[in-house]
């Protein structure tokens, strides 16, 4: 690509990214740190991807992600996920009208902008189905009557890693089918210390207002499309993924035995769209082997599974994501 179509792109991405700041800044009114948690929820929003987030109970998953909606003229739905869920709590029914003998279509939670999926591990296999339609397809069946959702559609998925009574662990197929998954960790002592004194009062209300429509989201996603890759970069991107289903060609044999299954082509297509929107973000029109190494563990700590042997060393996917990131050759 010649300097001056980049020089072109740079000036596209700084005029359709001027809200980004404007949405960081009201959503700090209320999340005090936790700037690694709110640049990967605006990589999904602007990448048309939906994101888990994982934690302990009380780190500010459900706040961070209704702080965001609350930033966007956009329709927003709460789903709190229970074992006793139906599909059709989540998709809506079919109603009948005996003053018009005709069943009508009762629209559920998911006919809308952004989706919170409050603790999604707690609801059963067939909730589970019915939402991963929604995220795949990007529409619903209910009946024979088959909807599509708004171009604007995002499922931001929250679990807790460590209480298991009651939950059933989503399956491969459905954590695959989420962009990024977001692991959040305790905030430092001063970090604690300013949420002390800015939350610790009963009746406390901090309004955040709407600073960026749909409209000017989907215009950044077309941005986003023509941010520049180079051939080196994809190359590089696929070397990644590659090297989590064959290390042993990368030079990665004590690696082999720790991978029971490695990334799919959607991890090679998620990568290098957040890549993209992670650019965005930075105010590049290129993206750059640092934004593949900066988005990389969020794209593919969810899509490696691990061997028994693994388990037994104590070796998480993290772990092999980040050695495969440190003796992959950076172009």
């Amino acid at each position: 690509m010649a300097f001056t179509d980049i020089t072109a792109l740079n000036e596209k991405v700084r005029q359709e990214s001027s809200f980004v700041q404007g949405v960081l800044f009201e959503c700090k009114k209320v999340i005090v740190g936790q700037s690694n948690l709110l640049e990967r929820l605006l990589v999904g929003l602007l990448a048309n991807g939906h994101v888990l987030l994982e934690s302990v109970p009380g780190l500010a998953k459900t706040t961070a992600v209704k702080t965001l909606a609350s930033t966007i003229q956009a329709k927003f739905q709460r789903i709190q996920f229970t074992p006793d869920m139906l599909p059709a709590d989540l998709t809506g029914t079919l109603i009948y009208d005996q003053r018009t003998t005709e069943f009508k279509m009762q629209r559920g939670p998911l006919f809308a902008n952004l989706i919170l999926a409050d603790e999604i591990n707690r609801a059963p296999a067939k909730v589970q189905s019915a939402l991963l339609e929604a995220m795949q397809e990007r529409q619903i069946t209910v009946g024979t009557n088959t909807m599509k959702l708004d171009d604007l559609f995002m499922v931001l998925a929250t679990q807790n890693p460590i209480e298991q009574e009651g939950t059933y662990r989503l399956p491969e197929a459905q954590v695959d089918r989420f962009m990024l998954k977001v692991k959040l960790t305790y905030p430092n002592k001063e970090e604690e210390w300013e949420i002390l004194k800015r939350m610790s009062f009963t009746g406390h209300h901090i309004e955040v207002n709407p600073v960026v429509t749909t409209q000017q989201i989907i215009n950044a996603r077309n941005v986003v499309d023509d941010i520049y890759v180079d051939e080196k970069v994809q190359k590089y991107i696929v070397d990644i993924v590659d090297a989590t289903r064959s290390p042993e060609k990368y030079k990665l044999n004590d690696l082999k035995g720790l991978i029971q299954y490695g990334g799919s082509p959607r991890a090679t297509i998620n990568l290098t769209i957040a890549s993209k929107a992670y650019a965005f973000l930075q105010g590049r029109g290129y993206v750059t082997p640092q934004d593949v190494k900066s988005i990389g563990m969020d794209v593919l700590r969810h899509r490696i599974i691990v061997t028994y042997e693994a388990e037994a060393e104590e070796k998480t996917s993290e772990d092999i994501v980040t050695r495969i990131f440190n003796e992959i050759p950076v172009p």
